[in-house]
This record gives structure tokens, C-alpha cells and sequence, in this order.
């Protein structure tokens, strides 16, 4: 069974964009794009909520700068974009899901010959899949800058979620990356 994987960059302090909306602190260097690079081998499947949807969709289409392979893989990979409120999604190789299909439309995903399925970024939509049980790893990097304030990443959970730490791993720049799976 493939599983469905949540990543999400965040704060020291635990937020994943500031209170303008801004995502606009993560330190990206070169041995970020290889493990990116390394990430994206394990992935045939990603899944956007509506918001990083929008914001991916009007970057990557049009993204110059960076690692090529990233741009590559983010513009031709399938994609799911969820939400009860996009008319269409136009992104290259996108579908559709209503939020309220999402849960079925996962199950089903999982159950295909594959790779991983990778939620990325989506905060709310992550913590709406945990609660229903459908995350199987959660990978969160922290980049080593604090905001004093901003958008906590987790703070649509419904209650708590126990974690179990599989692994960590820490970058020359001061980004650490950290697996959990739930308990």
C-alpha cells in the first residue's frame, strides 16, 4: 500500500507563514534542491489544499530560478488540488477533488501501484487527513529563524496527536529535518 506523506517547512517557533501571509524565510541552498531532488525520487503524487494550490500553481508554471530537476518534477508530476471553492484547476496535470471526496479519493489513491503521495505544505488539509487517520509520515523542516509571530502550522487539530520520531536530519544551513509518524 502506498502511503500518504505531509511535508511542511516552519518557524523555530512553529509557524508556517507569517500573519501578512508571507512564506518568505525558508533558507534554500543547494543541499536543500538535493534532498529535495532525493525527496521528489520517492513521489509520483501530490496533493495541494486550495491555498498552496493557488500559490504553487502561480509560481511553478513560470519558475526560472532554482534547481531544474525541481522545477521539472513540480510541473509534470500529477497533482491534486482539494477544495469545496476552485471553479477549475489549470495547472499541468491537476485534478480536482471536493474536500469532501478527499478522504475516498486518498483511500482509493493509496490502494494503486506506486510511489508516495506527498501533501505538501496545506496545513489544514494535513491536519483534517491526520485526524481521519490517512498521514503515515509527517516530515517537518524547521529553518533556523523566528518570527514572534505568525500562522501556527498545526492549529486546526481538533485535539492532540500523538507522534513517534523516526528520524532527524540537520543541514549545513541550520535547517533540521524531522520525521515523525503518528503513534
Amino acid at each position: 500500500m502506498r502511503k500518504l506523506i505531509s511535508f511542511t517547512g516552519i518557524s523555530l517557533d512553529g509557524y508556517y507563514k507569517r500573519t501578512t501571509g508571507e512564506f518568505d524565510f525558508p533558507h534554500v541552498d543547494e543541499e536543500f534542491f538535493n534532498f529535495s531532488n532525493r525527496q521528489d525520487a520517492y513521489i509520483d503524487t501530490l496533493v495541494f489544499g486550495r491555498e498552496t494550490y493557488e500559490h504553487m500553481a502561480a509560481h511553478w508554471p513560470n519558475a526560472t530560478e532554482g534547481d531544474p530537476e525541481v522545477i521539472e518534477f513540480m510541473n509534470s508530476v500529477p497533482k491534486i488540488a482539494v477544495s469545496s471553492t476552485l471553479e477549475r484547476a489549470d495547472w499541468n496535470n491537476t485534478t480536482l477533488v471536493r474536500r469532501d471526496d478527499i478522504a475516498a479519493t486518498l483511500g482509493e489513491l493509496k490502494q494503486r501501484p506506486g510511489k508516495e503521495i506527498a501533501l505538501f505544505g496545506s496545513v489544514q488539509l494535513t491536519a483534517s487527513l491526520l485526524e481521519l487517520g490517512l498521514v503515515a509520515e509527517l516530515r517537518v523542516i524547521v529553518f533556523p529563524v523566528l518570527l514572534g509571530e505568525g500562522v501556527s502550522a498545526f492549529s486546526t487539530l481538533g485535539g492532540q496527536v500523538q507522534l513517534e520520531l523516526l528520524r532527524t536530519t540537520t543541514f549545513r544551513s541550520g535547517n533540521v529535518l524531522l520525521v515523525y509518524r503518528p503513534a
